[in-house]
């Protein structure tokens, strides 16, 4: 099930809220024709890892599953460009090299690996910094929370670093935080250039595609559930790294002014434009009542 499916004119990828939400009642319907693919977890310090192809996302029975971005998306700043534009290489030219990458010409893991290796800071400042200067969107604590009150499992598919993400969702949910998962890259010891002091790092992708880590992977096993047996998949990201993710899930949030949206436009992937989690949990919670009504308990009848 696609946005497509809803007969909604998204000319440009552009779907309004209030044009969502006026085919809520249809979205129960329609879904029950749906055929469905994706999967897997991650979050450590706390949070949650988990095996591969083992559906737990559905262990619980959700209604939905909601996939997320992090940095820039559940945090008002990317922590990882923070770091690059202001203890590596700059701004100017990170979004140069993000630039090549929207254009095809450079794959987004071998951009992003030189702009992390411009930070030659050992990984505890690195840490440290982002702790003191990055906050969560705090509507997204409300979302959190609705959404662990509905049985929807959060997802984070991220292509920033798990000892980041746990750091800052830690700092805010706590050291056991329930139904929310985190799928990341990670870090390993590396020497900045000539200095062999132990305390360089780097990024460690996820697997080898030319994402680092394609957030799509996660989704899929889900999307391609047989009839039956998938709940409605949803997604919010803001940029370059969300590019695998943004034409995988029935329901797509994107940043307004970002990134994303431009693909999406260019693309013709629906979406539904956010500035913050308030829009989405809006959004959610019309949804939610729609599937609600239409007597859906869970995915084992969705379809």
């Amino acid at each position: 099930l696609s946005l497509d499916n809803l007969n909604v004119n998204n000319t440009g990828g552009y779907v309004s809220i209030p044009l969502l939400l006026s085919i809520i009642c249809l979205v129960a319907i329609l879904i029950r024709s749906a055929v469905l693919e994706r999967s897997s977890i991650v979050i450590t310090g706390g949070i949650m890892e988990s095996p591969e192809n083992e559906l737990l996302y559905l262990k619980e029975n959700p209604k939905a599953i909601f996939f997320t971005d992090f940095d820039g998306t559940i945090t008002l700043k990317d922590c990882n460009d923070y770091l690059v534009d202001n203890f590596g290489f700059g701004m100017e030219m990170r979004r140069k090299l993000e630039m090549e990458v929207m254009k095809g010409h450079m794959a987004f893991r071998d951009a992003f690996h030189a702009m992390l290796q411009s930070v030659q800071m050992p990984l505890a400042d690195c840490l440290r910094i982002v702790q003191d200067n990055i906050q969560l969107d705090p509507h997204f604590l409300d979302f959190y929370y609705w959404a662990k009150g509905c049985n929807i499992p959060i997802v984070v598919l991220s292509s920033g670093m798990t000892p980041f993400i746990t750091m800052l969702l830690e700092s805010v949910l706590g050291s056991n935080p329930e139904n929310i998962f985190v799928v990341a890259n990670d870090v390993e010891p590396h020497s900045f250039g000539n200095k062999t002091t132990g305390s360089g790092w780097r990024i460690k992708y996820r697997d080898d595609s030319a994402f680092g880590h394609d957030k799509s992977l996660e989704i899929k096993p889900y999307f391609g559930l047989p009839s039956g047996n998938c709940p409605l998949l949803f997604y919010a990201g803001d940029g370059v790294s969300d590019l695998s993710a943004a034409s995988q899930t029935h329901v797509l949030f994107a940043k307004e002014g970002l990134d994303l949206v431009d693909h999406c436009k260019e693309r013709g992937i629906p979406f539904i434009p956010f500035d913050n989690w308030s829009s989405i949990l809006d959004t959610m919670q019309g949804i939610y009542e729609g599937l609600s009504r239409a007597g859906i308990t869970g995915y084992s009848n969705v379809v």
